[in-house]
């Protein structure tokens, strides 16, 4: 004799409570996995557990020499800040404490999806600034609205954002495959892929070598040429495959390298960092923030800048020098400041920092 069929109980599909996905171990790879560290407040124990591992967490970016600049930069209270790359508010959190409800703080930035995600996280604490799609370069048009005649303290980080880097559909980084993107403001007319379909040999090697010190710029060049005749290049790993061949390596001899040497800058670096560079002008934003930063201080104001190649830093220590023997400036660093021992360590991504500051007379 069988068993009579057990009566379904459980209700239609509709109405059952959708699960939550489970977490995919201590070491989820794929940027949407990572649901916990994009929650930090939730699960303070993971975000935890990937700063003691070297990492920055999805979805987060840690500020670099936060303690060094404050130190320089001195913010007061009811002081008037410019941050002229917001982007996950690290910098902006600190100078909105220090300036206190008396002050006022204007960020910038390009990306519109991080940007409104960082005005409500602020939002959550502070009510004294105010957000502005733009970049570094346009900082100038808010005062003549806001009626004031400068800022006391600018800040203008060059790096790109952990959460842009992370994000494989913006085409930044060559550990993740995706489009070949690379805009930080999608605005723009060109993405990497539209410029490596068109840009010219030679014109494409003064490039990698001016922008990133690529030692091997002609070389990947022309392989990047030859392999445009016959495939479009459109993806991040289309062209690290091209990058690792114009080399002579493979990934697997790459990870042998690695492995050997956890230094070892990755093939596909350089090549990405002067893309980025290209495809965002950000030396052109640069040269203009550096032209109108003197008219955008007020007397005794401070302006501090971090660059994260030798091209925007020769470009920085330039125009300081230049300012300070025009008595534009009173005072200027003698040297760059660099991420402490103990700061490389614990956030690998700020190895390369420079950050130099100047003085309004």
């Amino acid at each position: 004799m069988t068993d009579a069929p057990r009566e379904d109980l459980s209700p239609p599909d509709g109405d059952r409570p959708r699960r939550r996905p489970r977490y995919p171990g201590t070491h989820p790879r794929r940027l949407e996995q990572k649901y916990k560290e994009h929650n930090p407040r939730a699960y303070p124990e993971i975000v935890a557990e990937v700063r003691a591992r070297g990492g920055t967490p999805a979805g987060t970016h840690v500020p670099v020499l936060l303690a060094e600049i404050m130190d320089i930069l001195a913010p007061t209270e009811g002081e008037c800040v410019a941050d002229g790359t917001l982007g996950y508010g690290g910098h902006a959190t600190e100078f909105l404490r220090r300036i206190g409800p008396t002050g006022r703080l204007f960020g910038f930035d390009l990306d519109a999806v991080q940007l409104e995600r960082t005005r409500q996280r602020l939002a959550e604490s502070f009510s004294n600034f105010t957000v502005h799609r733009s970049n570094f370069a346009g900082l100038a048009k808010p005062l003549a609205a806001a009626g004031l005649d400068g800022y006391d303290i600018i800040l203008a980080d060059l790096g790109v954002s952990s959460m842009q880097v992370d994000d494989p559909a913006r085409g930044f980084s060559y550990k993740y495959d995706g489009p070949l993107d690379m805009r930080m403001d999608d605005r723009r007319p060109r993405t990497a892929a539209e410029l490596l379909a068109t840009m010219p040999a030679g014109e494409l090697a003064r490039a990698l070598w001016e922008l990133a010190d690529e030692k091997d710029n002609e070389r990947i060049a022309h392989a990047i040429v030859q392999q445009r005749t016959r495939r479009p290049i459109r993806r991040t790993f289309d062209l690290v495959e091209i990058l690792f061949e114009a080399k002579g390596m493979t990934r697997r001899t790459w990870r042998e390298r690695a492995k050997a040497d956890q230094h070892a800058l990755h093939p596909a670096a350089k090549t990405f960092q002067a893309l980025r560079i290209l495809v965002n002008d950000e030396l052109g934003s640069l040269k203009n923030l550096l032209r109108i930063a003197p008219s955008c201080l007020r007397s005794g104001g401070r302006i501090g800048i971090i660059s994260f190649h030798s091209g925007e830093d020769r470009l920085v220590e330039r125009a300081f020098r230049e300012g300070l023997e025009r008595s534009v400036y009173a005072a200027v660093s003698e040297d760059a400041v660099r991420p402490s021992r103990t700061e490389r360590f614990d956030n690998p991504r700020s190895s390369s920092a420079k950050f130099r500051w100047a003085r309004r007379v």
